[in-house]
């Protein structure tokens, strides 16, 4: 499977039916440690982008993630609509006159990690959704280091990004207005947690599904 922008349509449709479909789940979680208007939010960049999905689609990557970026820090708003625009903005940059396989995406995410570390000032153990992010690009680039097949190197992030949210659970909240609660923020998952590690799983799913169709 050669991963193109041609796949857009369908992941970000995959994203949009994970989030609608988890959404009272989710809403649950933020409302517990949170504003309650994670998923709302998210939504908004989500439509977005499906609007743009069929033009995404004609693009080369550098551009794909420089105008998801841009499109999420103006439609999503508030934290998370700026860490999620530096996500794919830094993605973008460090994509830049590089071929697409699984070594460079492995870098290129990372990458995009690590601005979204600088830019909540936030590292992992602290209930973010850098709880899920920063395990998902380790076992990227864990996979790109031992040559796996992209089937297992998919599985793997899956699993990474379900422990990761897990992780959240029990974790002291020390960012956002859960941080406000301190220890009454243990016990509770994560929203942004959650909601990458769906958003991840379903991504992983389409990836899959293309992996395994007939050439």
């Amino acid at each position: 499977m050669q991963l193109v922008p041609a796949l857009l349509p369908s992941l970000i449709q995959a994203i949009e039916h994970t989030i609608e479909t988890n959404a009272e789940e989710v809403t649950a979680l933020d409302q517990a440690i949170g504003d309650g208007d994670h998923v709302t939010n998210l939504q908004r960049g989500i439509k977005a982008l499906m609007v743009q999905s069929d033009e995404l689609a004609q693009l080369d990557w550098v551009a794909v993630w420089q105008k998801i970026g841009m499109t999420l820090m103006t439609a999503v708003g508030g934290a998370s609509g700026s860490l999620y625009g530096t996500l794919f903005v830094a993605m973008s940059k460090a994509a830049r006159d590089r071929p697409l396989n699984l070594q460079a995406f492995a870098e290129i995410f990372t990458c995009g990690v690590d601005a979204v570390k600088q830019r909540g000032k936030a590292d992992a153990g602290e209930k973010t959704m850098l709880d899920v992010l920063i395990p998902v690009a380790t076992s990227l680039r864990q996979a790109a280091t031992d040559s796996v097949a992209l089937s297992e190197a998919l599985e793997n992030v899956a699993r990474a990004a379900i422990a990761g949210m897990e992780s959240t659970r029990d974790m002291l909240a020390t960012k956002g207005r859960a941080s406000f609660l301190e220890e009454r923020s243990r016990g509770h998952i994560d929203a942004g947690a959650k909601t990458s590690q769906l958003m991840i799983c379903a991504l992983v799913g389409v990836l899959t599904e293309n992996l395994a169709a007939p050439s």
